[in-house]
């Protein structure tokens, strides 16, 4: 039984999400790229936000603000989500999603690139319980130690997309992303500061429960 049958399978079972279901409805028709997090996944960034009773959340790449609103679902209505985004189009849309999700006052959106914003979250001395890295590949590891640097002890980072669709494996692949995603990888399972697994699921997700 292949994979793609078990996740639809899996994902039948739920009825239809209306809210994550227009934003997805909606980065379609403005033509942003439809790769947000999938549904499962999105459903165990909420469970793990809230099992984890964090309250500071970092978002890398908001997209269209579906992971934003998984995150938002399991924080605390006094927590705070800060999101990373390249594109003010992008945030803009993300924002108004969130916004008509009832989530609006609980987001912060700082839009430009991202290892800039987060050295200036350093500067600050910003601390996070939890973090979700989905944004430009190449930087991974880059995110991957910031995310160390700024998280409080016990923190969790979720990182997607482990796999690139097969590329991770395929040994001809030696692009950029491709081997900073191998990096990635190799980092979440090797690190001493971390407590870690992968799930091989959908595109695969790292989680790592920072010492």
């Amino acid at each position: 039984m292949s994979n793609e049958a078990v996740e639809t399978y899996l994902e039948q079972l739920y009825t239809k999400d209306v809210t994550l279901e227009h934003i997805k409805e909606q980065i379609c028709a403005n033509g942003l790229p439809e790769i947000s997090v999938p549904a499962g996944y999105g459903r165990l960034l909420t469970m793990l936000v809230r099992m984890s009773h964090a309250r500071n959340a970092l978002e890398i790449g908001a997209l269209g603000g579906y992971s934003g609103c998984c995150l938002l679902r399991g924080l605390p209505a006094e927590g705070k989500l800060v999101s990373l985004e390249l594109r003010q189009d992008y945030a803009d849309l993300a924002k108004q999603h969130l916004t008509e999700a009832g989530f609006g006052e609980q987001v912060e959106y700082r839009v430009g690139e991202a290892l800039d914003s987060l050295a200036a979250l350093k500067k600050e001395g910003a601390r996070f319980d939890f973090f979700f890295i989905d944004a430009d590949k190449g930087n991974y590891p880059n995110y991957l130690e910031y995310a160390i640097t700024l998280a409080r002890p016990g923190a969790i980072i979720a990182g997607d997309n482990l796999m690139l669709r097969g590329r991770t494996l395929d040994t001809d692949k030696q692009g950029p992303s491709v081997l900073a995603m191998r990096r990635f990888n190799e980092m979440i399972a090797q690190d001493d500061r971390l407590i870690s697994t992968m799930l091989p699921a959908y595109d695969g997700l790292a989680l790592a429960i920072v010492r």
